[in-house]
This record gives structure tokens, sequence and C-alpha cells, in this order.
């Protein structure tokens, strides 16, 4: 999730003009394929630790760099809110484990919190054994229902001592760290784990920690420090991969991959030689950046041509992106048993030339302006339309490029329209129906996935946004002390999917939005009417008794008056 570059009105105005004149959606993109999945495609959805654990401090948990960047009082996030407690998930595992049985979905990811189970970080400071036993018995819980887990080794909540003691990513000894790290995770977990995911979106977190400053650990390195972070968490994934591979993958059976977002760019003008350039940089810059050096063993060459000019125009020696050795390359090249690929939505990419002047900056070094359709459906974040078609080019891309990759959807997703609270979430059931429809289109074209992760769960902390933008299937009332969940409409609408493994016909595909829609609305009644039955409540378990008890005392003093007044 990131920002999109602003441009003049004017310059907007006119390539506004230009997508409408260009650019008319085909037949092809415009229908929907009724169809099954293939057998045992798996279906699941997902969430973060930070986001939704709660229990910042409780059981041994040492501080993460998230904790530290939510309790700096400086603005940070939204509404200065905090994930002290979120979903309080960490002590509502069993509920929390119903409404995945009741999605009926196949798996759950989820990420562990390192700080939760090293919490220095540094493996030979001590385990948190308490740390240990939480996920071990989620785990043994999700298994009992029959709910394959896919767990995140690290979903950006780094231990804050290690950002003290040597400066987080931008340090290449992380790596050792992560390593340790990721191999107590295969002692403990691996006999019941069978995927592990070793970062999630990497290019966020180093893109928003490292350059903008608006993640944690909140640094503003721009054009330098996103570059150095991600080149050593390439070298961490690396590492980690053949750690499983040498030593656990003969007992173990299990698969490691890496979760990567992107949206997918489409050109401007498909005429235009240079928009389809910018449309393929702005691919490369994002998906490339992390996938090329795992697939190919090293950055794409675009990447590597305009930073190095720029870094040249700037009078630097050397490119600000840095250089893997031949033995790093080689080592890095096929550490994937699968590719994790994150997607939300789709941006019009045309070519505009940033002067190397302007200084260092991962935006300027892509030469390139992103743009949305004004007609795409606006779902509330600034940043998120939804235009499904864009999925099916980008699994399809992803398959081309990596050479035919096994291939998990491990996030895909629409935030709450607007503050509507309400639960009959119906754009959100449209978002879901479109995009799961391109992925299968996706599927039929010859891509290798293998599973679907919709996110999220529940509603949760969005990192800066706070608790303003909503993903979760189940809606959380975060102003109650247990944190309810209460099921929207596209639960049942998801379930149908699951249930069915796909869209059988016209006719029972509407029936299904006409059945969460009525479900929704009885909740939502419910929902509402929850104040007076709280109220009710109440009044039956406070009122009435104590109102009783008066008047059994009144009664014994009047008749301790009466017979006072008889003897």
């Amino acid at each position: 999730m990131k920002p999109v570059r602003v441009v003049t009105v004017c310059w907007v105005l006119l390539l506004a003009s230009r997508l409408g004149a260009t650019r008319k959606e085909s037949p092809e993109e415009a229908s929907f394929y009724y169809g099954n999945f293939p057998l045992g495609f798996s279906w699941g959805v997902g969430s973060s630790a930070f986001q939704t654990e709660g229990a910042w401090d409780q059981h041994g948990k040492g501080p993460s760099i998230w904790d530290t960047f939510t309790h700096s009082g400086k603005g940070n996030v939204l509404g200065d809110e905090t994930a002290d407690v979120a979903c309080n998930s960490y002590y509502k595992v069993q509920e929390d484990v119903a409404l995945l049985r009741a999605l009926h979905v196949s798996h759950y990811r989820f990420s562990l919190s390192w700080p939760r189970l090293l919490p220095t970080g540094v493996r030979a400071d001590g385990v948190n054994r308490k740390g240990i036993q939480f996920y071990s018995d989620f785990i043994d819980a999700l298994l009992k229902s029959n709910i394959t887990p896919i767990v995140t080794l690290h979903h950006w909540d780094l231990p804050q001592l290690l950002q003290a003691k040597c400066g987080g990513w931008q340090n290449v000894s992380m790596a050792n760290y992560f390593s340790d790290y990721a191999n107590l995770c295969f002692e403990a977990f691996g006999d019941r784990v069978k995927h592990w995911v070793t970062f999630s979106d990497p290019r966020t977190m180093a893109e928003k920690g490292y350059e903008t400053g608006h993640h944690a650990p909140g640094l503003k390195l721009q054009g330098t420090g996103l570059y150095k972070a991600a080149h050593h968490v390439i070298k961490a994934h690396a590492q980690v991969w053949h750690a499983y591979n040498d030593t656990w993958r003969s007992q173990q059976q299990g698969l490691v991959g890496i979760s990567l977002n992107c949206d997918w760019g489409e050109p401007v003008d498909l005429s235009n030689p240079k928009d389809i350039e910018a449309a393929e940089r702005y691919l490369q810059f994002c998906l490339g950046w992390f996938a090329n050096p795992i697939y190919a063993g090293d950055y794409p060459q675009v990447m590597k041509d305009h930073i190095g000019r720029k870094s040249a125009e700037q009078g630097l020696e050397m490119s600000r992106l840095p250089v893997f050795s031949l033995q790093e390359k080689s080592y890095i090249k096929g550490t994937s048993d699968f590719l994790g690929l994150g997607h939300f939505t789709t941006r019009y990419i045309t070519e505009r030339n940033y002067p190397s002047g302007q200084g260092p900056s991962y935006l300027n070094d892509r030469d390139l302006v992103e743009l949305v359709d004004p007609n795409w459906p606006d779902l509330g974040s600034k940043w998120l339309y939804s235009v499904p078609w864009g999925f099916r080019r980008l699994l399809n891309f992803a398959q081309t490029q990596y050479g035919n990759p096994l291939i998990y959807v491990t996030e895909n997703g629409a935030s709450q329209k607007l503050h509507c609270t309400q639960l009959c979430d119906e754009w959100r059931i449209q978002y879901l129906k479109g995009y799961t429809n391109e992925m299968l289109k996706a599927i039929k074209d010859g891509a290798n996935v293998k599973g679907y992760t919709s996110w999220s769960l529940l509603d949760k902390f969005e990192w800066e946004r706070g608790y303003s933008d909503r993903y979760g299937f189940y809606y959380i009332d975060f102003n109650k002390k247990n944190r309810p969940r209460y099921p929207k409409a596209s639960v049942e609408y998801y379930k149908r999917i699951i249930t069915a493994n796909g869209f059988p016909n016209p006719r029972e595909v509407e029936s299904w939005y006409f059945k969460a829609l009525e479900i929704c609305s009885i909740n939502n009644q419910m929902l509402a009417a929850e104040p007076l039955l709280s109220y009710m409540q109440i009044v039956t378990e406070i009122v009435v008794p104590t109102v009783c008890t008066l008047c059994i005392l009144i009664a014994a003093v009047l008749l301790m008056l009466l017979l006072r007044s008889l003897s």
C-alpha cells in the first residue's frame, strides 16, 4: 500500500481524457466466467501478529519497532492509536478458530511475532517459552479444525532491541539474526507447519520504513535506505531458505517462499512504446525488485540502469542500488518453493522523466506517473480501486516472467467503504467476486495458482491508518473492551464460493448475493439492538435483583413493626 505520486491538475485531466479516448474495457475483460477451480484448491484468509494479537507486553513479549513507533507521541498513527490491544486475538484464539470454521476455509495465513518468541530478537539472549507455547497451541487448534497453517516469519514487527543495536535492516548482520529466529521456528513448529513465508510485502516495509518514514522505524533515508534494507532482506530470505533446505526439509517436507505485493501497471496508451516501457519499469521496480534476484539471480536490468544513471548524475561514485557478488547471485537464485503474490488494485502508467537534480528518491528513480481511471469503482480508500482485470494480468505476468512458479495468492481484499459501519458490505462482495473470477481465468490461462488468501479475517490495526480502514470479514467494535466480532455479508458470500469451489451458474451465484444481504440485514438489526439488549441485561442482572432485595427488606421491617405493635 503506497502513496501515488501527485501531479498537476492539468496533467491529470489531459491524461484522464486520453484514458477515456484510448482505453475501453474489452468484452473478454467484462465477461464473467462460470466454472470451478482445480480440485484441491486452497481457500483461506489472513492476518498478521501485530495487527491483531494485542497483549503487547504480556507473558514475556519484548517490544517491537511498531510498539515504539506507535508509543512515540509524535502523531505517527492516525488518531495516535496503538495496537496494544488491537483485536485481542492473543486471548481469543478459540473464538477466532471458530470464525475460521464458520468460513469453511482450507487455510489460515498468520504471522509469528519475532519479539514474542525472542524478546531481544537474539536467540542467544533467551527464548520466551510462553510465546512458543502460545503459537504451538494455536497451530494445534487450527489443525484440529482441519485448517492448514500458512505461517509468515516476519510481517514488519522487528524486535526494537535489534533496531537499537544494529539499525535494523540497514545492517547486513540482520540476516544472521533472522536465520537464528527462523531455525527456532522450524524447530518448534515445523513438525506441523508445512508452508512458510519468510517476509510479507518487504517492498512496503523498506519503502515506508526507510524512505518515507510513514512506517516503523520511521527513517527518511531517501533514495538509499530502502535499497539497502531490501538488499539485506533478500539475503536474509535466501539464508533461511538454504537453512530449511539443508537441515529441515528432509524430515519436515515443507515449502518456503516469500510474499510480494504488487499492483498491476497498465500502459496509458498501448500504441506508445514509451508508455509500454514505463509500465514494464513499474512492474520491475515493484515485483521484480525482489522476485528477479530470487528467480534469476540479480536485480532487474532496468533498475540497475535507471538507478545507476541517476546516481552518476547526482555525483555519486557508486550506484545507490547495492550490488550482489557472483557468489551471492548464485546463492540467492532459486531460493523459493513458491511465489506468494499479494495484490489489491491497478494503476495506469505513463512515462515522465524526473531530473536527477531533484535528489535521490525511489519514486524519481522510476521515471513514471501512476494514474487511476475516474470510472473505476472507488472503495473509499484513497489508493484502492476495484479493477479485477488487472489481477489476471499480474498473475499471468508472474507466470511467464519467473518460469511457471507455484503461486499462492497471499493477500487480496477490499477496505471499508468510507466510514460505513454496517455489516452489509456489498462492495466487498463485488470486489471478492470480480477478483476471484479473474484469478479463475488466469488459472485457465495456465497460471499455476494453488491457493487464495483473502485479506483479512478481522478488522484490525492498519498501520499508520490506525483503525480507520477495515478489511475484515468480521466487524470488530474497538470501543468495547472484549472486542466482539460480528459477521459481515461477505462472510456468507465467501463461504459459498469456497463450498462450490468456484462459480457454478448465473442463477446460483446471483442467489448467493441476496442470501448474504438477507443474513447481514438480520445481523445489522441485532447489532443495532445491542445497546437496548445490554440495557435490558443490566435491568435483569442488577436492577431487578436489587429491587427484589429492597422489597424483602421493607417487608421484613414492616413485619417487625407489626409484631412489636401487637406485643
